[in-house]
């Protein structure tokens, strides 16, 4: 009997059809947490944002993202024998809107302070320190050979001769950004320069007003910018969160990357971070 070529195909598809099956996979519905991003600035009040965790296999749209945002939490701040109650406010200018704002304690050097949240049953806290702050030894414009006016802006900073300092770095263009920015890779520690001056670059960060995909100026500042740049110092468990989790960020769409743990320092089954910062401010404009 002859089967013609086009049979042989029939037949082949046939038993690949027979041989189908449906595979379901059962995700594990996530628990619901707390996260929390939060800060003490040194001679400033305290701010803290909480949201809930989403599902990594979760759909995302604009109602979604509101209801992640916790509005009715109690939140408070303390040092010593003193509590400030955070006010809740709004600022349509940053994610997520709603936040909490100390009224009483203000950073200092060397304090210990505690967060409280009690939110969706739960009671969280954590504890941060607020370290001695770190002078820039100079700052400068540097314009890009292939750019007409952008640039990134060039520093000398020396380490205190203590082992074991911590650092983030933020920047904040005036009339342009709303808040202040993490710089491309804000955060670092002094393992390897302990005790030296050295010179450094910044990229500017992506903030809710600028996103890489819609600024043709990203990670540059420009010719004529007035950029106030904010020098924090952090202690270990402040350090070890951004550094975990600005390498999540950053290996995130590389699928061949390692999953990163990001630490956390709060207790109680939360995430995220309660951290302080000793801060140093300094202006320069580009030209």
């Amino acid at each position: 009997m002859k089967i013609f070529p086009t049979t042989v195909i029939i037949l082949f598809l046939a038993l690949l059809v027979s041989c189908e099956k449906n595979i379901i996979i059962d995700t594990p519905k996530a628990e619901e947490k707390i996260v929390i991003e939060g800060w003490i600035d040194l001679n400033d009040f305290s701010e803290v944002m909480l949201t809930k965790n989403l599902p990594y296999f979760g759909s995302i749209d604009s109602t979604m993202i509101f209801n992640l945002i916790i509005q009715n939490a109690t939140v408070i701040v303390s040092e010593g024998n003193t509590n400030d109650t955070l006010k809740k406010e709004i600022n349509l200018d940053i994610f997520p809107p709603v936040f909490y704002h100390g009224t009483k304690i203000k950073g200092e050097v060397g304090k210990t302070y505690t967060l409280t949240v009690n939110a969706l049953g739960k009671t969280l806290t954590a504890h941060t320190t607020i370290p001695s702050p770190v002078l820039i030894d100079t700052l400068w414009f540097k314009k890009e050979p292939l750019q007409d006016s952008l640039g990134y802006i060039w520093g000398f900073f020396t380490d205190p001769p203590e082992y074991g300092n911590n650092y983030r770095l933020f920047t904040k263009r005036l009339h342009k950004d709303k808040r202040f920015i993490a710089v491309f890779g804000s955060v670092f520690d002094d393992k390897f320069f302990n005790g030296q001056s050295f010179q450094f670059s910044l990229m500017r960060g992506a903030g809710s007003n600028n996103y890489m995909n819609e600024d043709k100026e990203f990670g540059y500042y420009k010719i004529g910018d007035t950029i106030v740049v904010k020098v924090c110092t952090i202690d270990k468990p402040h350090y070890d969160f951004w550094r975990s989790a600005e390498g999540s960020m950053h290996s995130g769409a590389n699928p061949f990357s390692n999953p990163t743990q990001i630490v956390s320092n709060i207790d109680g089954g939360g995430l995220g971070i309660w951290g302080g910062y000793g801060i140093f401010y300094d202006t320069i404009v580009a030209k």
